[in-house]
């Protein structure tokens, strides 16, 4: 029996609850992993996984030997890495989660350059702005943007995003400029559709912290729409500077209240808590690190305490 494989497909198989979807990983097929747990439970002279048509689930021992398994694999990899030395060459697949509109208009320049440096690496690059669980969907590694993280999962900070007030200089001129906070309510403000305040904005300058309620009647739930409205003359939005830094210099955009600005957004790079990540695993987190802090608005920097 192929043990490091058959601890392997078993620890897949409790974190997806299913024999197929561990086949489609393998790349092989469904009736091969079965045998492949038949033959671990009979070494162990323990059921590990009770079966159902409609699910799969680890038995009261098998909890408890997934948790041992994780540590073996772990020690596995470990050993093997350290076998191989420092001369090892990155190879495999990356598996990597982010949000839609930074993958799309800063992640794939990032992601290319790596390629081109490491030829045995395969990245496959999923784009999605909810939460995904990493190690149920395999994932190595996940940008999240601001917000809370999975307590599972281990964090470490790429940038922070300065967020600020912008519109086209031609919708201020038509509609003219607001002064302070409070007359944002007489703009049309442009903001993401899923905002937890809602049309709520709250804005700080200096120890000055003020709340008001926007008005707006265009929602989107995709940033480079929100991007594409606001140059377009749509309204006043409220945007991360690596969303809008380069039509700030360009003149397409401009600074509205310029002395106030939004609670800045930080980007950190999540991967799984186990103790062990591939070399290539841990090469693009480095590689990501350092280039991010080099894009148009961000800042490489801890983000700061900001309570309103």
């Amino acid at each position: 029996m192929d043990t490091i494989r058959s601890l392997r497909c078993f620890v897949r198989a409790v974190e997806l609850g299913s024999l197929s979807a561990v086949a489609r990983e393998e790349r092989t097929t469904q009736p091969t992993v079965s045998k492949l747990m038949a033959a671990l439970e009979r070494e162990l002279g323990v059921r590990l996984l009770e079966r159902s048509t409609t699910s799969l689930q680890p038995t009261p021992q098998g909890s408890l030997f997934y948790q041992r398994a994780l540590g073996v694999l772990a020690e596995y990899q470990e050993a093997v890495a350290e076998a191989r030395g420092q001369t090892d060459t990155p190879a495999g697949l990356i598996r990597v989660n982010a949000p839609a509109a930074f993958g799309q208009f800063r992640l794939n320049a990032l992601l290319a350059a790596f390629l081109e440096q490491y030829p045995q690496v395969d990245i496959e690059l999923i784009l999605d702005d909810r939460m995904v669980d990493l190690v149920k969907e395999g994932v190595d590694i996940a940008l999240r943007q601001g917000g809370e993280l999975p307590p599972d999962a281990v964090a470490r900070l790429a940038g922070v995003s300065p967020r600020h007030l912008v519109a086209a200089p031609a919708y201020l001129r038509h509609r003219g400029q607001p002064r302070r906070p409070a007359e944002l309510a007489d703009f049309d403000y442009i903001r993401f559709a899923w905002l937890a305040d809602g049309d709520m904005l709250t804005l700080r300058s200096g120890d000055k912290v003020e709340s008001v309620a926007t008005r707006g009647r265009y929602r989107v739930n995709h940033a480079l729409a929100i991007r594409e409205s606001l140059a377009a003359g749509g309204g006043i939005g409220l945007c991360p500077l690596w969303l809008v830094q380069d039509l700030l210099d360009s003149g397409a955009l401009v600074r509205v209240l310029p002395a106030w600005e939004g609670q800045p957004q930080a980007l950190r790079l999540l991967s799984p808590s186990r103790r062990y990540q591939p070399l290539r695993a841990r090469l693009l987190l480095d590689h990501l690190v350092a280039n991010i802090a080099q894009l148009p608005g961000y800042a490489n920097a801890q983000p700061p305490s900001w309570n309103p």
